[in-house]
């Protein structure tokens, strides 16, 4: 089969273009026939060497994939060939075919295309469990959420919205709150790219304490971290959630802890891979939550770039250089 194969720990730019044999499931394994898969972040922190899990090499890159079940090994009862799923593997998925456990697949509605359930389960799964059940949203409450228009952002927005709260979204360009303000968020600003200087954090701070009407956020969603952290904790409303979800600037920020203190507010991390292993079933009730939504048009993943699997590389570079508006999809 052809698949993308990290043989060096470098930039996109090393990884190669392979034919390599053809899997196969042993006992309690299924293989799956992969239709499309999505890109996300951790592909690019992985295929550098900088993701907190490293796989041994060499490596297919992809976290999450959809496609149809082709063979079971001996064990498996959960599915059956012929099903549609959608599969986060932690890596393996920008390749043709793939063999994981049957706890890594999920099926998925027929009526579900393929691209849509590959950007599904990493973004909305962590956004839902982020939402729901670390800063537990309520109706009413004010959501911010930074890097808005990206994959894990859009979720957010979407769900921030599906849950009735009032939704702000930051962004970098008019292009991308163009974009957030599509899906559903009453409120959107751009706030400068790169890192920012004490008077642009100043700003960012007091724009979104104006849009509150000077209460602050009862919500923040940080899957950007560096300078950005800082300002937008500053602007917590009291009791507030401070939701921990990446470090998309390439910075961890080490605000000043007496922040929380006078705002009695939570820093709350989201480690949702973790969670979905400690708590499977949780975890599929979710899901089904999410089908629920999408059923219902509450929620819709913006697919803003298709790549062939050919093209791998440069979809992992496309979301690396910060070009992608929501999900980038490989199609196989």
């Amino acid at each position: 089969m052809k698949a993308l194969q990290c043989v060096e720990l470098a930039g996109p730019e090393k990884l190669i273009f392979a034919d390599i044999e053809d899997p196969k499931p042993a006992s309690g394994e299924v293989l799956v026939e992969i239709k499309a898969a999505s890109v996300n972040f951790p592909d690019v922190l992985m295929v550098q060497g900088l993701y907190q899990f490293q796989p041994p090499m060499p490596f297919i890159p992809g976290a999450e994939c959809s496609g149809v079940i082709t063979e079971i090994g001996e064990g498996v009862q959960s599915c059956k060939v012929g099903d549609h799923v959608f599969v986060m593997a932690g890596n393996g998925c920008f390749a043709e075919q793939i063999v994981v456990e049957e706890a890594r697949v999920t099926l998925v509605p027929k009526d579900m295309d393929f691209p849509v359930a590959a950007a599904l389960p990493m973004t909305y799964g962590t956004s839902l469990y982020a939402l729901k059940q670390r800063a537990q949203i309520q109706p009413g409450e004010t959501l911010l959420v930074l890097g808005a228009a990206g994959g894990v952002g859009l979720s957010a927005v979407e769900l921030g919205k599906a849950m009735g709260a009032k939704v702000i979204a930051a962004a970098s360009s008019e292009e991308k709150i163009k974009t957030c303000l599509e899906h559903g968020a009453d409120e959107a600003f751009v706030y400068p790219s790169g890192n920012l200087d004490r008077d642009q954090q100043k700003a960012l701070s007091n724009k979104i304490k104006e849009l509150t009407g000077g209460l602050g956020a009862n919500v923040v969603y940080d899957p950007v971290g560096g300078s950005f952290s800082e300002p937008a904790l500053r602007a917590m409303a009291w009791e507030g959630r401070f939701l921990v979800i990446g470090f998309a600037a390439g910075e961890i920020p080490k605000p000043p802890l007496n922040l929380a203190l006078l705002k009695g507010c939570q820093i709350v991390g989201v480690f949702w891979g973790a969670w979905t292993t400690m708590f499977p079933n949780e975890n599929q009730a979710n899901f089904q939550e999410l089908f629920d939504l999408y059923a219902a048009g509450k929620i819709n993943p913006e697919i803003s770039d298709r790549f062939s699997l050919a093209e791998s590389a440069a979809a992992i570079s496309h979301l690396k250089d910060r070009k992608a508006k929501g999900k980038v999809i490989i199609d196989v």
